[in-house]
């Protein structure tokens, strides 16, 4: 079964929706177990291993993170952190439906109407971050 473009859109809005509504045990069953959550420094960043990121995180890390955004006698939670999204309507940079590996890039823009890459689409069906689609 092909992936549509609004599928990948919906994707998006409700991986958000997941962490504003601080759901991150379901957010993390989003990803398979070797994507990578994979926030850049910068917009044009080549990958995040030879370059410095905001996160960088594989399984493990994903869920002592959620572990510790959960946890009552976090220190750095008192107040607990929040998280908002203020999505704008992503579109699909690339995208090939027939592929049996489909590579997307979802982008949104910011007030400075440069592009933004949402760098952290994996789902099941995604094997990175990036947004590499494996059927």
């Amino acid at each position: 079964m092909a992936i549509t473009k609004q599928e990948l859109i919906d994707f998006v809005v409700n991986e958000a929706r997941l962490l504003d509504a601080k759901r991150y045990d379901e957010w993390n069953a989003l990803f398979t177990d070797d994507a990578y959550y994979w926030v850049p420094l910068a917009p044009d960043q080549e990958d995040g291993i030879n370059h410095t990121s905001h996160l960088y995180e594989d399984k493990l890390l994903r869920e002592l993170r959620i572990e510790r955004l959960k946890s009552p006698r976090a220190f750095s939670q008192q107040p607990p952190s929040r998280c908002h999204h203020l999505l704008q309507t992503p579109t699909v940079e690339t995208f090939d439906p027939d592929a049996t590996a489909t590579a997307c890039a979802v982008s949104s823009t910011t007030p400075s109407r440069k592009p933004t890459r949402c760098s952290s689409t994996s789902a099941r069906a995604f094997t990175t971050s990036r947004g590499r689609m494996a059927r």
